[in-house]
C-alpha cells in the first residue's frame, strides 16, 4: 500500500509539473508575440536561424541532467516552431508527399507547425522559394552511400538562393507491405535512390520480384498499400502515415546511411560560432591550377572538408568546383582566404555560410 500511494503522489508531482510547463510555454508565447511585433515594425527578419542554434546550444550546454542531452534540440525544436508559427507560420517547399525523408529532414529543422509545400522536382524547390511562395526550401545534396546529387549542386550555378542551414538525416529503410511473407510480393516500388541503396538486400531476398522506379519513397507505400502482391521501401513514418505494415525493418546494405540536406533561402545566417561555408569556382586551365585555388585555404589555417566537381554545362570540357570549408565568411581569415581565391579564378560564388548539422537518428514520432 506504502508503494501505491508513494506512487500516486510521485504522479501528482509530476502533473503539477507538466502545469507548471504549460503556463511557462504560454508565458514564452507571449513574449515572442511581442518580439514579433517589434520585428515587425523594424521590418526585420522574422525568421533568425542563428538565434534558434544559440538558443539549443546555451540550452545544451546548460542542461545538468538526468534530462537527456540529445532530447534537447528536438523538443525545443518543437516549442519554437509553435511559437514561431503564431507570428508568422513557415512555407517550407520540399520534396513530397507525406513521409518522403526531405519531409521528414524539413520536420526535423523547422518542427510540424510549418506548413509544407510538396514539389516533384528539386528545381520546383528552387523555383518556390525564389518565388517567394516559400520561405525556405529543402533539398538533398548528399548520401553517404551514393554521393552527391548533382542536380542540387547544378541548380546553385545560377540561382541566387543561398545555403541557410544543414541537417543531417540517418536513412534506415523499410519493407513495407499488406503481405506476411516474401513469397507473395511481385513487384517492389521505390525512388531510385533508396533501391540502390537496398541492392544487394533485394538481390538475396526478393529476387523474384519485379523492381520498379517511383518518383518517391511515399508515393511507393501509397501505391503498395492500393495494389495487391506489392511492397515499398520506404521510412516507418510513412507507414505509420499511409497505414501499411512493417515486413522488414533496417534492410538498407549500409547501416551507417545519412543523407545531408541544404536548407535554402534568400538569406544565410550570421555566424553561430560553429559554421560552415560553402563555394564553387572555375579555374584558368594550366598546370597546378586547382593547387594555386586551394592553397589559400591552407595559409590561412581554414579546413577544407570537401571537394566535388562538376562539368560546366554552358563550357564543355570545363569543370566547376564545390567545396565546404569550416568557418563563417565573416571570420577574418576566410575574408582573406576568398579575397585570394576570386583573384585566381575564372569564376567564384559564395552558396553560403550556415550552422553545421548534427547527425541524428529521428524518432519513431518524427522520421
Amino acid at each position: 500500500m506504502e508503494k501505491k500511494e508513494k506512487l500516486e503522489t510521485l504522479r501528482q508531482k509530476i502533473d503539477a509539473v507538466d502545469s507548471r510547463l504549460l503556463d511557462l510555454l504560454n508565458q514564452r508565447a507571449a513574449l515572442v508575440l511581442e518580439v514579433g511585433v517589434i520585428k515587425k515594425e523594424e521590418k526585420s527578419r522574422f525568421h533568425v536561424l542563428e538565434r534558434e542554434e544559440a538558443i539549443y546550444q546555451r540550452l545544451v550546454s546548460e542542461n545538468s541532467g538526468p534530462f537527456p542531452a540529445e532530447a534537447i534540440r528536438p523538443i525545443f525544436r518543437e516549442v519554437m516552431s509553435a511559437c514561431l508559427s503564431l507570428e508568422k507560420v513557415l512555407h517550407v517547399a520540399c520534396l513530397g508527399p507525406d513521409a518522403t525523408f526531405s519531409h521528414i529532414a524539413s520536420i526535423q529543422q523547422f518542427g510540424q507547425a510549418a506548413r509544407f509545400i510538396y514539389t516533384k522536382s528539386v528545381a520546383d524547390i528552387f523555383d518556390e522559394v525564389e518565388r517567394e511562395r516559400a520561405d525556405y526550401g529543402v533539398v538533398p545534396i548528399e548520401n553517404s552511400t551514393e554521393g552527391v546529387v548533382n542536380l542540387t549542386l547544378d541548380m546553385f550555378i545560377e540561382s541566387p538562393l543561398q545555403i541557410c542551414a544543414e541537417v543531417m538525416l540517418e536513412i534506415s529503410h523499410s519493407l513495407l507491405s499488406q503481405h506476411e511473407r516474401l513469397e507473395d510480393i511481385r513487384t517492389v516500388y521505390s525512388h531510385p535512390q533508396a533501391l540502390a541503396q537496398c541492392y544487394n538486400w533485394l538481390n538475396k531476398n526478393l529476387a523474384h520480384a519485379e523492381v520498379k522506379e517511383v518518383f518517391s519513397t511515399a508515393m511507393a507505400a501509397k501505391l503498395a498499400l492500393e495494389e495487391q502482391h506489392t511492397a515499398a521501401i520506404a521510412s516507418e513514418f510513412a507507414a505509420t502515415i499511409y497505414g501499411i505494415p512493417v515486413l522488414k525493418r533496417k534492410i538498407e546494405d549500409n547501416p551507417q546511411n545519412f543523407t545531408r540536406f541544404w536548407v535554402i533561402g534568400k538569406q544565410s545566417p550570421g555566424t553561430t560560432g560553429d559554421d560552415k561555408t560553402s563555394l564553387m569556382f572555375s579555374i584558368r586551365d594550366g598546370v597546378g591550377a586547382l593547387s594555386e585555388m586551394l592553397d589559400p585555404f591552407a595559409k590561412n589555417s581554414i579546413n577544407l572538408t570537401k571537394i566535388e566537381s562538376r562539368p560546366f554545362r554552358k563550357k564543355p570540357w570545363e569543370y566547376i568546383f564545390f567545396i565546404d570549408i569550416e568557418g563563417h565568411v565573416t571570420d577574418a581569415n576566410i575574408k582573406k582566404a576568398l579575397a585570394m581565391v576570386t583573384r585566381n579564378s575564372q569564376f567564384m560564388k559564395v552558396l553560403g555560410s550556415y550552422p553545421k548539422g548534427k547527425k541524428k537518428t529521428p524518432g519513431a514520432d518524427e522520421e
